[in-house]
């Protein structure tokens, strides 16, 4: 099974912008999923993340702004991000547990910028 994530690119300060985590099997043998971002200089930090269950958690840094939601029948999980700002800049990453495995999808990039 293999985690691709999609949508980052440039957006300005305040815009919203709308990740994907595809998954190349069914996210139901996932039991958790989640997003990390690594900024330039900095760790790699959780961001949010959702369980099978559909019970989410979120990065202080983000509450409010972010959305984790999962499409079962897409094997697809989002994260929908508004008001951003100029700190959310990052390599965000895609990563779900399966069978006890830890799981790391390519990132994709998200610059705020005006």
């Amino acid at each position: 099974v293999q985690l691709q994530a999609f949508g980052g690119g440039l957006v300005q300060p305040g815009g919203f912008l709308t990740l994907s985590c595809a998954a190349s099997g069914s996210i139901f043998s996932f039991n958790f999923m989640a997003w990390y971002r690594e900024a330039p200089g900095k760790q790699r930090e959780f961001v949010a993340g959702i369980t099978i269950g559909g019970n989410t958690n979120y990065a202080d840094s983000v509450k409010g702004r972010f959305t984790i939601f999962r499409d079962d029948a897409k094997n697809t999980v989002y994260v929908q991000m508004s008001s951003l700002n100029v700190e959310d800049t990052a390599v965000y990453l895609c990563y779900g547990v399966r069978y006890g495995i830890n799981y790391w999808g390519k990132g994709t990039q998200v610059t705020v910028s005006s």
